[in-house]
């Protein structure tokens, strides 16, 4: 008996539609995301990147222009989901866009730790995520932000529920 063949993967044309899909749910349509100015910087799946650029909107300390924590803590859940969501559309590789999309609806935050290790001086931000574990319900992911010369500022681990 043979074993059943592989769903074939999305096309390239399927697959940068997702990509574009992607980048406006996560710069745009997401409202609090483009509050912090957050980009995609990487989609790749072993390491996806969010940026954002240090603006008086975000100093947490006056005195020392530093980034707040609360923002801190929003990149660091925010490249969680979105480690998960490449995640979910990796593994989901035959389906189109469209089909893919519809399961982002159920990602939401369940655990959130954050480990301020710095102060958060910079002028350019990276958050990066580690997708640890995608089970059929819980997502685990690490998460790192560095500044532009490379300092890491916090770290962050985080459970997602995905279904």
């Amino acid at each position: 008996m043979t074993p059943p063949s592989p769903l074939p993967r999305r096309s390239a044309a399927e697959q940068q539609l997702l990509e574009t899909m992607l980048r406006e749910v996560f710069e745009q349509r997401l409202r609090f995301n483009a509050v912090l100015g957050l980009r995609v910087v990487s989609l790749a799946l072993e390491a996806p990147q969010l940026a954002f650029d240090m603006r008086p909107e975000l100093i947490g300390h006056y005195l020392h222009g530093r980034l707040h924590g609360g923002v801190i803590a929003a990149a660091l859940d925010t490249v969680g989901g979105f480690a998960v969501t490449v995640g979910i559309a990796e593994k989901f590789n035959s389906e189109t866009a469209e089909q893919v999309g519809h399961r982002f609806g159920r990602i939401g935050t369940i655990d959130l730790r954050t480990d301020y290790l710095h102060q958060g001086i910079g002028r350019t931000f990276t958050a990066t995520g580690h997708l640890t574990r995608l089970g059929g319900r819980i997502a685990s992911v690490q998460m790192r932000l560095e500044n532009e010369s490379g300092l890491l500022i916090a770290t962050g681990s985080a459970a997602y529920v995905v279904s």
